[in-house]
């Protein structure tokens, strides 16, 4: 039998003082005899990252122990949750590790040709999407990934890699096998024909417009901003300008405008989650810095800290994403209350994964 833990404090996002027992990886509210007592202050359902890559660096895939190390890295964070936004690592063997987090994967990034970082994702042409996206759909846990726009060579900025026909059928056959799609997209012009299309959520959308984040609120489409990614953009841009000064001053262009995008789509009400791109060129265990971001957008704390807990928790699992009776004991204690204090999330005092002290 597991050994039994104790935590007392106020409960997130119910904000209620409460005691919460931890028996065989599950949470209860009636007392455990023998708990030890570990922990006092702010509870809060583990903490997601919904745009990471596990298994992934700047060159592509990675062996098992660099892909642990950053899995280590995001639960020493308090990441108790990640959905793998694209890697080309076969990561399963994670999931026999009791001590790692748990991750929903949405299989290898779908490129087009020679448009994308190159031993990333699949490169294809449009007529070699639909299969692809199932074969994609068959290996993730309920994801696919497009890379919705890059740079275009010939025009010199970036462009949208999919024409609309293509799109609609590849978007329909992840739907019939239950998976939802997602897209980076950083420019404008592949925007309306992926929402058109039918997909499911918009990562980076830094060239979001007011009329589609109506259509994404009314729709119900998320965005996941990864502002600690964007933030990079004038570095893209000046390691682009000697060849592509229409891409450099696009990209300075979205930077500039960034946070107005990211508050327009909360205000719009579209779900925005937080994401940090770690792996391939950030570090990993950076998602406190992430919610900062968006709190330094404009959103309020009290939803940048949903964001990266209970609501990207429901929206990833579909359950409520709360600490309720006989949910997993996934959680993170705090000294401050990060609704008030978010940068208590850089800090936290006591992690739990599956009913396991792992800090």
């Amino acid at each position: 039998m597991s050994p039994a833990w104790h935590v007392r404090g106020v409960v997130l996002p119910e904000a209620e003082h409460r005691d919460l027992w931890i028996h065989d990886g599950r949470v209860t509210y009636e007392p455990v005899s023998g708990a030890q007592s570990v922990g006092t202050g702010w509870v809060l359902p583990g903490l997601v990252d919904l745009h990471c890559h596990v298994g992934l660096d700047s060159h592509g895939a990675v062996a098992d122990d660099e892909a642990e190390s950053q899995a280590v890295t995001d639960r020493d964070a308090g990441v108790l949750l990640l959905r793998d936004a694209g890697s080309p690592a076969d990561t399963r063997w994670i999931d026999e590790r009791g001590d790692l987090p748990r991750i929903v994967r949405a299989g290898r990034h779908i490129a087009r040709t020679r448009r994308y970082i190159r031993n990333y994702g699949w490169e294809i042409e449009p007529e070699e999407l639909v299969a692809y996206v199932e074969q994609e759909a068959r290996r993730g846990d309920g994801w696919v990934k497009l890379v919705g726009d890059w740079i275009d060579r010939e025009k010199g900025d970036l462009g949208p890699c999919w024409p609309r026909e293509a799109l609609e059928p590849a978007i329909a056959r992840a739907h019939e096998l239950g998976a939802r799609v997602t897209a980076h997209v950083f420019g404008e012009e592949a925007l309306p024909d992926l929402l058109g299309a039918g997909i499911d959520g918009i990562e980076h959308g830094t060239g979001l417009s007011d009329d589609l984040l109506a259509q994404m609120a009314e729709r119900g489409v998320s965005m996941v901003p990864t502002l600690i990614n964007i933030a990079n953009f004038p570095t893209f841009a000046d390691q682009g300008v000697a060849k592509f000064p229409a891409y450099a001053k696009h990209m300075r262009a979205l930077h500039e405008r960034r946070y107005d995008t990211v508050r327009n789509a909360y205000e719009a009400g579209v779900p925005v989650f937080a994401g940090t791109d770690a792996g391939g060129y950030l570090p990993h265990g950076l998602i406190a810095r992430e919610v900062l971001e968006l709190v330094t957008a404009g959103i309020p704390a009290v939803d940048a800290v949903a964001a990266a807990s209970w609501k990207a928790r429901a929206y990833l699992l579909g359950d409520s994403g709360r600490l309720d009776e006989g949910a997993a004991a996934d959680l993170c204690v705090y000294a401050a209350d990060p609704r008030v204090e978010p940068q208590t999330l850089l800090e936290p005092v006591r992690i739990v994964l599956r009913g396991r002290i792992v800090r």
